[in-house]
């Protein structure tokens, strides 16, 4: 049986500490096994059972404590009042067999993701896609084991990062690989990559060595055309196309097609980058 998550805001948890830092609020997931007051993850049915209840003077919590004063008691409020429209998101909309985590220089996750982002880019714009590039950074969280639910989704691509496609000479493609072997792999699909101490030993598209004369249509989404962690794909493009497909909108069909087709939210890494240390 897969551990209860439950997401808090680090401003919730900065705030108890009398101090906000809006800037870098972010989301963690943290176990919600019921070891100190029960409270566990609430499910859409009764989450009085699970979070308690509270009305912002006190807070009865599902183990029978009583905590009055302090912000706590209006923290359950508010968790508790939020919960009738939190039921979607409880949903659950798939199951994995594994688990799937981001990481460099490739992973599971981040190569499923880019190979879907390739298949939707290619089509809602109607070009055919050589590569994909995403960035790690877009996918904030991981597909747990067992049962995932749509906030698993939501949680993962919570940015609207829209779908996009742009035509590349080989050699401004070179020159963006380059720029990840020095600074670190992004992530990255219908290419293979070998990286040694920093610098680009070889690329190949499709299986074919990269051609320095030949376009290539690549896509990515709109963040990492005009800057976003410091890449410009758009800069020298000869074609480029922008959806208004953000990145959770293609995702989240295909994993309900995934489930209703009997599969799991499950995928392989291939050995599309190498690092030689």
């Amino acid at each position: 049986m897969r551990k209860l998550l439950v997401l808090l805001s680090a401003a919730a948890l900065l705030s108890s500490c009398g101090t906000v830092v809006w800037s870098s609020l972010s989301w963690h997931k943290i176990p919600a096994d019921g070891h100190r007051t029960g409270v566990t993850a609430p499910s859409s049915d009764y989450p009085e059972e699970q979070i308690g209840i509270s009305n912002g003077e006190f807070y009865a919590t599902p183990s029978g404590k009583i905590i009055t004063g302090g912000a706590t008691p209006k923290v359950a409020q508010i968790m508790y009042q939020a919960q009738p429209g939190m039921a979607d998101l409880k949903t659950v909309i798939g199951r994995s067999l594994e688990g799937m985590q981001a990481g460099r220089p490739e992973s599971k996750l981040s190569n499923w993701t880019v190979d879907i982002l390739m298949e939707e880019a290619e089509k809602y714009t109607g070009m055919k896609v050589d590569v994909g590039i995403a960035n790690f950074g877009g996918i904030r969280t991981s597909v747990p084991q067992g049962d995932v639910l749509k906030d698993d989704l939501v949680s993962m691509f919570p940015f609207k990062n829209y779908l996009a496609v742009v035509t590349l000479k080989g050699s401004r493609l070179r020159e963006i690989f380059t720029q990840m072997a020095r600074q670190g792999v992004q992530v990255v699909g219908g290419v293979k990559l070998v990286i040694s101490n920093g610098a680009l030993q070889s690329v190949s598209v499709g299986g074919k060595p990269l051609d320095d004369n030949k376009t290539y249509n690549v896509a990515t989404i709109d963040f990492l055309m005009t800057g976003g962690d410091g890449y410009h794909l758009g800069d020298g493009a000869l074609e480029s196309v922008v959806t208004d497909v953000a990145m959770i909108d293609a995702i989240l069909p295909r994993v309900l097609e995934l489930t209703a087709a009997g599969k799991t939210l499950d995928y392989k890494t291939d050995g599309r980058v190498t690092i030689i240390k």
